[in-house]
């Protein structure tokens, strides 16, 4: 998920992948801890599409 795509979403929809990729980072930290990840470098990305997310909510928030 790039910014670019972020960017134009609206705060509810914000909102909701926010929580959504955040309820799969946690799954993904579970499995990781577990041994049952193939590939932890998922971990990365769901952290910095969530990064991204609550970068757009705030610019959202100041140019409000």
């Amino acid at each position: 998920m790039k910014y670019e795509d972020i960017k134009d979403m609206s705060a509810d929809e914000l909102e909701k992948n926010a929580s959504q990729v955040q309820a799969e980072l946690f799954e993904l930290k579970m499995k990781h801890a577990l041994g049952q990840i193939s590939n932890p470098l998922q971990i990365r990305d769901k952290r910095r599409a969530f990064a991204r997310i609550k970068t757009a909510m705030n610019s959202k928030k100041v140019n409000s």
